[in-house]
């Protein structure tokens, strides 16, 4: 099954980006559940990994942060457009614009928000006891400050599918040589 419309190539690679930026943030936290203790020192609540708690917390928001961002490629995919046949029954039915759109709109402006306030406070954050420093705080920001792009290259990617989806068809040849009555 194809999209109903050509998927031009730029909107592909943006869909396919969007789950890149969230991979190293998911990396960096999995690490720090294992136990490498990332750069933090004494005096902090994250030299306590791996704990009982925190360890699958820290797994499952990088796990559901990866699969929330890899719902961006149905943008670009036919299971964007029609339901897949393992969905009980909706199988087969189309998806309609408005959930789709919706849905990536929220997500588009929730991530927006939390990765561009998370990035407002964090001077603040790396001031707190026991918080990395120097190399630490590079390798943490370098892991975090990609999740600043997956809310607008997401917003792209949805306004692209919103117009790909409600577009009229363009008239074709056999329609512009018929005869206007």
């Amino acid at each position: 099954m194809t999209t109903a419309r050509p998927v031009p190539r730029w909107a592909d690679v943006v869909a396919h980006i969007i789950p890149f930026t969230v991979l190293p943030s998911g990396i960096w936290r999995i690490a720090l559940g294992l136990g490498v203790p990332m750069g933090f020192g004494n005096g902090s609540e994250l030299t306590d990994f791996p704990h009982p708690i925190g360890t699958p917390y820290v797994f499952s928001l990088s796990i559901l942060a990866e699969l929330f961002a890899l719902l961006a490629i149905g943008l670009v995919r036919p299971w964007g457009e029609v339901f897949p046949r393992w969905f009980p029954l909706i199988a087969g039915r189309r998806v309609p614009v408005s959930f789709a759109v919706g849905a990536a709109s929220l997500g588009a402006a929730a991530v927006t928000y939390l990765s561009v306030d998370t990035a407002f406070v964090w001077d603040e954050a790396m001031a707190l006891p026991g918080s990395p420093d120097g190399f630490a705080e590079t390798v943490m920001t370098a892991a975090y400050a990609p999740c600043l792009a997956w809310g607008p290259l997401l917003a792209v990617v949805t306004v692209h599918y919103y117009r790909r989806r409600t577009a009229r068809p363009a008239p074709s040849l056999a329609d512009a040589a018929a005869p206007v009555r």
